[in-house]
């Protein structure tokens, strides 16, 4: 048995995320964190390029995508050819702002590719100019070049931080640390003292460059909490200094452009409301509008009717701050209210409690909106910030959820805490796997993760086995003393994944699962990102075991990347083997390819690239049959049991007494659309020959394959817009019991959000528009969906899901007899 040693284990989210089974809080839930990975360069901007095969010369081109220091670029003319892109590095290719080669006198001239697309040069760049943006010269030249912008924020570098106690007031901070946006600040003039460090990121509304506060008319001096261990002519030399070093230590003020605007405010002085406390959000609390600063800023107090009372919980909010609820929110969200320290009794009341105040209750206009489209859910595990010690980085679960609130239990803090009451825009949570991309320490949880003795169908050999957390430090070793220039200090380098929902999906996967698949993942560590998009092609396989083995790496083979273990299960067993993964961005898109080549399905099916249109690869004309020619190479590789350089993966059962003689499977491009229905379902496994995990798994799919044929004799096949494997059938071949034929005005496949949201309210589903408009789906979209799809993503119980999908039935027979041909 594999693992039947009982040992402690580095943390590692997988494993943990295995064993406890909860899911991970979305990537794309964190906006603060996908702000940070930006680059400042964006798709759509142009630049002046050399030419490859002319370095006197230049031309325009495109940024398609960024990735860290990587740019991919098209050049001007290619139009949606993106067989030419090319990737480049911002610090060693020859690149330049829109009119440098004007300036300096440089060759501007059409690559030999598209010199008969463009016979008027002139004429056409002013039309491909006119409007355009420039990528930024700043960051192209100088100091700045090829640098993220986030890590110009360097240890050393000034800002100015608004006093909590009294936003009017501001000083200089320095940064003492810089993890992934999220800056360890300390107070100019505390330099050997970390008693009054702060943690806050970068976004942080309350964070400026040097020299705001003067722009703004605010008074610049410390706050009360330390102007005492300094004299005032101390304080004054300090500053002094910080405005002859200001050049040096300053932070580029476009750093600070995607920073929340904070808003005009209309709450006014004895108001009461609701509030968390920020520094202890554990409870709710009545609390009071104690102070109005200006237009933006006010002061709250959290009530306390102790006539001893000490110091009371202040701090300045504005429009947006989180934590202040309008009065009753608590009461009608089913929550508990703390009343008032003093107060008497236990049941508060809030009219009562106005009363005896003499004051008003804020009314709801003042409170920012609250909504529930953020995509966190119960159970979700994340990582966030401890309140009480801010160094700290926990483990954290989402245990419950109202409006744009998140109730987290943290794991791992050295002293326990109380769940934390943030919401769901706060910038102190992160996704899974932040702190370990940014090499920072993640609090484990208090009992140890172990191996439990487990048995598995495949074992693999102790010496193939690599560990993550041994994998990511080599990955982290290698990034911080490598001078490969791809690899951006530990950060984030892998761009986007896109899956390609419409592209051709191959024997191996299944093509409902795979349109079941997100639209994308990433961006991140690359070889996390591209460990995520293996196991849910794996997920998405007829059989995960047969997909495992066709990604696992042979023994003899040259590693080019890292060794990942990555698991399946199928029909009860596990299987487990080692997969390259590469770790540099630059090889992202070719990694990519050849994996898809790999499983035999289309090149574009997955990548950093989104299909938007029509694939570039024709894969449209691609068929499942027995033989064929794919992409000009007949595969010679043995579809069966992998010889000897597989044999790292083994699967634990009896052999059979006969062995059935394997069938090799290739592909073919259609010579012509055939006129007869294929009844083959899409992207189902039958004439693949796919039979290597053994002869019982053979039998058993050919049983499968039987009964999937009397099932179809019996039950409507539903199709796919997008499956151009298979003809749609004629309107005869189809029987549907339907109380009205559908009658559509337009294509389905042309339908906006908008108007998928106005046939649902048409029908007797009226009440799930909101989910669809939510969801954004669209026309294309709701072609796509069936019912497993819409009872899994839109969490229906079984009866409205039917109800749903017999109205989605009428749209497709509608869509087949009036628009297919």
């Amino acid at each position: 048995d594999a693992g039947s040693s009982v040992e402690e284990m580095e943390f590692n989210w997988d494993e943990y995320l295995e064993d406890t089974g909860a899911t991970a809080a979305p990537h794309g839930s964190f906006k603060h964190v996908d702000t940070s990975l930006q680059n400042g360069f964006a798709p759509g901007m142009k630049l002046e390029v050399a030419v490859k095969s002319d370095q006197n010369t230049y031309w325009v081109a495109t940024i398609i995508t960024t990735c860290g220091q990587l740019l991919l670029l098209r050049y001007d003319g290619y139009g949606e050819d993106r067989k030419a892109d090319f990737w480049c590095d911002i610090l060693t290719a020859d690149l330049h702002p829109i009119g440098w080669c004007e300036q300096n006198k440089k060759i501007l001239k059409v690559p030999e590719g598209i010199k008969d697309k463009i016979p008027d040069q002139e004429e056409f760049l002013q039309r491909v100019l006119k409007g355009a943006c420039s990528a930024p010269a700043n960051l192209l030249e100088g100091l700045h070049r090829g640098k993220n912008p986030l890590d110009l924020i360097a240890p050393g570098s000034r800002l100015e931080l608004q006093n909590i106690r009294d936003s009017l007031e501001a000083w200089i901070v320095n940064v003492v640390e810089n993890v992934g946006g999220r800056l360890k600040l300390r107070y100019e003039g505390l330099e050997d003292s970390d008693k009054f460090d702060q943690w806050l990121f970068y976004l942080d509304p309350f964070l400026h460059q040097v020299g705001w506060a003067a722009q703004h008319g605010y008074s610049l001096q410390p706050p009360l909490a330390i102007r005492s261990l300094r004299s005032e002519a101390d304080w004054q030399e300090i500053l002094k200094k910080v405005k002859e070093e200001e050049e040096e230590s300053s932070v580029p003020t476009d750093l600070f452009k995607d920073k929340p605007v904070i808003g005009v405010h209309s709450f006014s002085e004895g108001m009461k409301l609701e509030a968390v406390d920020p520094m202890a959000p554990f409870v709710i609390c009545p609390a009071t509008v104690l102070k109005v600063y200006n237009d933006k800023y006010f002061m709250i107090e959290i009530d306390d009717l102790r006539p001893e009372r000490g110091s009371s919980q202040r701090y300045v909010c504005h429009v947006d701050s989180a934590g202040i609820f309008p009065v009753q929110w608590s009461l009608k969200n089913g929550l508990h209210l703390s009343p008032p320290p003093g107060y008497p009794g236990q049941d508060f009341d809030w009219a009562d409690y106005l009363k005896q105040c003499g004051a008003e209750a804020a009314p709801q206009s003042c409170f920012p909106s609250l909504t529930s489209d953020h995509g966190f859910k119960e159970n979700m595990k994340l990582e966030a910030v401890n309140p009480v010690d801010p160094e700290e980085v926990c483990i954290a679960t989402v245990t419950k959820l109202k409006d744009s609130y998140l109730w987290l239990q943290l794991e791992g803090s050295k002293k326990p805490v109380p769940e934390c009451i943030v919401s769901v825009e706060s910038m102190n949570i992160f996704p899974v796997g932040w702190c370990e991309t940014n090499g920072y320490q993640l609090r484990p949880p208090r009992k140890a993760i172990v191996n439990k003795q487990k048995k598995i169908a495949v074992v693999q050999p102790e010496k193939q086995i690599l560990s993550s957390r041994t994998v990511h430090d080599g990955l982290k070793n290698q990034e911080l003393n490598s001078s490969d220039s791809v690899v951006i200090n530990g950060k984030y380098c892998c761009p986007k994944i896109y899956f390609n929902h419409r592209c051709f999906s191959g024997p191996y996967l299944n093509k409902g699962r795979i349109a079941e698949l997100p639209q994308s993942v990433g961006p991140g560590n690359c070889v996390l990102v591209l460990k995520e998009v293996l196991t849910l092609l794996i997920n998405a396989a007829y059989k995960p075991s047969r997909v495992l083995r066709e990604l696992q790496l042979d023994e003899e083979a040259a590693w080019h990347g890292h060794g990942e273990t990555l698991k399946a299960k199928y029909k009860g067993k596990s299987y487990r083997a080692t997969v390259e993964v590469v770790r540099t961005a630059d090889r992202v898109a070719d990694f990519c390819r050849k994996t898809c080549i790999k499983l035999e399905c289309c090149p574009n099916l997955f990548g950093p690239q989104m299909v938007l249109d029509k694939c570039s690869e024709n894969c449209s004309v691609l068929t499942k049959t027995k033989y064929t020619h794919y992409y000009g190479k007949r595969k010679n590789k043995r579809i069966g049991r992998p010889p000897g350089g597989h044999s790292n993966l083994e699967v634990a059962m009896k052999k059979p007494n006969k062995r059935r003689k394997r069938r090799k499977h290739f592909f073919v491009h259609k010579k012509k659309r055939s006129t007869s229905v294929d009844n083959t379902p899409a992207g189902s496994p039958q004439g693949s020959g796919a039979e290597e995990e053994d002869d019982q798994d053979e039998s058993e799919l050919s049983h499968s394959l039987a009964q999937d044929r009397d099932k179809r004799k019996r039950k409507l096949r539903t199709f796919s817009f997008s499956d151009d494997e298979n003809k749609p059938p004629s309107p005869k071949d189809i029987k549907m019991e339907v109380a009205e034929k559908l009658q559509l005005d337009s294509n389905p496949l042309e339908w906006s959000v908008a108007d998928v949201v106005r046939f649902l309210k048409s029908t007797d589903c009226a009440p799930l528009a909101r989910i669809f408009l939510d969801q954004e789906i669209d026309g294309q979209a709701l072609l796509l969906l069936t019912l497993p799809t819409v009872q899994e993503c839109m969490d229906l119980k079984l009866g409205p899901a039917i109800k749903l999908c017999h109205h989605i039935e009428r749209v497709k027979l509608a869509f087949y007899q009036q628009f297919a041909n």
